[in-house]
């Protein structure tokens, strides 16, 4: 496939390991630099070809990968899911979202397991499929679940704008949208997490830009999510580590930009504003998530169903936070592959496409890292 297979050659990879291995010689020659060198990737779809590809055992010694929260499926609170159960048993409701929520478990159930039961709930692969669907039945109200990072967030806000400029009335959102950069703050000032560079998501900053992740004080490079993306933005980030550089990069640059796409900067900026968000396993960042603006909140189905309270989640699992920051490794939680599979998954990690736990349980013959 033309703008793919390209990304995948295998001697284009075996290039780039070969400078991989080098710069990492070179790096060994300094005192200062203390090994080994901790890369976090920071979307799961990162994590996935890095395991399922080998590019984790290809690599030095001397590099580690750390997983980073970049699943948005993961980050939704237990009591988000637990509302979201609740706004899709209300009658006359279709209740829409992305397949990857289908499967994720709130605190008794999920929603495969409340459509069972008679809940109208249905898997879309886009928002504007929710906004015509709620046309076609204009006696029911129609919820779309708006998860999802920046990248997401630009075809919910296209829904939006869609059913705001052709009167469509019985379409609202379950907000719980997240912006990466406020998430990478906490984790690289958390005394616990030790990063040395960061895998910026290409996606992500196709539409918001780089600019934002100048900040930060370690290198960072933006890539895709392709063996060779990958292997790139690993060489451009050691090769900053040995020259001493803290630098933001693209490694993407075909299709991210530094200022990304404006035209969908300036429709999130006109439907949504930046309100503090609770995380999956970290708690409420500020700054981090998308709400809705005032003058659109006819859209907010929190809002319309505003007498419907969810259920808290009670203890929350300790070890999906310590996962998604990178603390540890999914072979380090003591649930998985025991009280945690895909069979019966306690978290989101094990069911999401972009988990880092689906992606050890689906590619385990690629990893050393634990049976």
């Amino acid at each position: 496939m033309k703008y793919v297979t390209e990304f995948r050659d295998r001697e284009v990879a075996e290039g780039v390991i070969v400078e991989i291995k080098k710069t990492v010689s070179e790096i060994r020659q300094n005192s200062k630099v203390k090994l080994p060198i901790r890369i976090m990737e920071i979307c799961g779809g990162q994590t996935h070809s890095i395991l399922q590809y080998g590019i984790h055992s290809a690599l030095p010694e001397e590099v580690e990968f750390i997983h980073g929260p970049g699943c948005p499926v993961c980050v939704t609170p237990i009591e988000t899911i637990n509302l979201a159960l609740e706004l899709a048993k209300q009658p006359n409701v279709i209740f829409t979202s992305f397949g990857d929520m289908l499967r994720v478990p709130g605190s008794n159930e999920n929603m495969f397991e409340a459509k069972a039961k008679g809940a109208d709930i249905r898997w879309v692969y886009s928002p504007i499929d929710a906004v015509k669907m709620a046309v076609e039945n204009p006696n029911k109200e129609v919820i779309f679940f708006a998860i999802g990072f920046e990248t997401t967030t630009a075809p919910i806000v296209s829904a939006l704008h869609f059913a705001e400029t052709n009167g469509v009335k019985n379409f609202s959102v379950l907000t719980a949208m997240v912006r990466v950069p406020p998430a990478l703050q906490v984790i690289l000032d958390d005394p616990e997490c030790v990063i040395d560079g960061v895998l910026a998501a290409g996606h992500v900053c196709t539409v918001m830009g780089t600019e934002e992740y100048e900040k930060f004080k370690v290198p960072i490079v933006v890539t895709g999510f392709q063996p060779v993306d990958i292997l790139n933005g690993v060489l451009m980030t050691l090769q900053q580590i040995r020259d001493g550089r803290v630098e933001v990069e693209n490694a993407y640059g075909w299709v991210a930009r530094k200022e990304g796409n404006l035209v969908a900067q300036e429709l999130i900026n006109k439907y949504f504003k930046i309100v503090d968000r609770k995380w999956r396993g970290i708690g409420v960042i500020p700054k981090s998530g998308f709400g809705l603006r005032e003058e659109y909140l006819h859209f907010d189905a929190e809002i319309k169903w505003k007498n419907i309270t969810a259920q808290k989640e009670s203890e929350p699992n300790k070890y999906c936070g310590l996962v998604l920051t990178g603390k540890i490794k999914p072979t380090e939680c003591p649930f998985y592959k025991k009280e945690c599979s895909q069979e019966h998954p306690i978290g989101a990690l094990m069911v999401s496409s972009e988990g880092a736990c689906a992606a050890y349980f689906l590619y385990n013959h690629t990893t050393n890292e634990g049976s």
